[in-house]
């Protein structure tokens, strides 16, 4: 099904949102311009994060690109250069860094599928997803510097925390758009496709997702969180209030039981 009223009347233009009963997708629709988002689908895009975050059906979420030559490209310079002040820099990229911190911390794993370019906002909003699934023709960067910019959506500290303090400096200095194969060297992607498949591997990834407890995915997804953000023994205490429910749950006790059952069934073969 479609996402709100506001959501559907964009898409044409800005970004598509659709999730069918436990998988929802969020596609930058702009591929005339290689998906760059101008203002209008920055906010199309924060309106769907949203809309995931309200929904408890939902057990995966994938971002993605319409076409195959882009993710995103990052800002629309053809709009966003118009905007030439402190203010409304500030606006825009508040906008963007609460829209992909309400993205990170959605309880439920955020896949990326990447077919070709995901270059400055394209790879922040990139790493800002829990998983990333490439295409060999991947161009991922984090190209700001080019544009005599530092990255603005939150992506220096979650690249600090993914690849550490000198290869991050590395990546930011260098500004150079990364191929398959880097960023596999530097552990920033999970699965790398055959071209145009990311959205496939993608999708395939999501069906395994969903096909697990809602209760454990969101608890698995908590406590390594919690590892990321919290002290060791916070993130400890967490994940020990996370197993006793689960252990009790109906879902825990079917599942024993099943296992019981063909254990039962082997040994009378037997």
């Amino acid at each position: 099904m479609r996402a709100s009223a506001t959501l559907i009347g964009m898409k044409t233009i800005n970004l598509t949102f659709e999730h069918n009963q436990t998988i929802a997708v969020i596609q930058f629709n702009r591929p005339h311009v290689l998906n760059a988002l101008n203002r209008e689908a920055m906010g199309a895009f924060a309106e769907a994060v949203q809309a995931v975050a309200d929904d408890r059906s939902i057990r995966a979420v994938i971002v993605t690109g319409a076409g195959d030559q882009a993710f995103c490209s990052g800002g629309d310079l053809n709009e966003l250069s118009a905007l030439t002040t402190e203010a409304e820099a500030r606006a825009f990229s508040q906008l963007m860094t609460a829209a992909l911190a309400q993205l990170e911390a959605l309880p439920v794993p955020v896949i990326a599928a990447i077919n070709g370019y995901a270059l400055g906002g394209g790879s922040e909003i990139a790493l800002a997803c829990d998983l990333r699934i490439v295409d060999q023709t991947v161009k991922m960067g984090f190209v700001q510097a080019r544009l005599a910019l530092t990255p603005g959506w939150g992506a220096g500290n979650r690249l600090l925390r993914t690849v550490g303090y000198a290869q991050a400096l590395e990546l930011l200095l260098r500004a150079s758009p990364l191929s398959a194969g880097d960023l596999v060297h530097f552990r920033l992607v999970n699965q790398v496709t055959e071209a145009g498949q990311a959205l496939a591997g993608a999708r395939s990834f999501a069906e395994v997702i969903a096909g697990w407890d809602a209760d454990v995915v969101r608890g698995i997804k908590r406590l390594l969180r919690a590892g990321v953000e919290l002290s060791p023994s916070d993130a400890r205490q967490v994940e020990a209030e996370i197993f006793p429910p689960l252990w009790a749950a109906p879902a825990h006790l079917d599942a024993v039981e099943q296992f019981l059952a063909k254990q039962r069934q082997k040994q009378a073969k037997d």
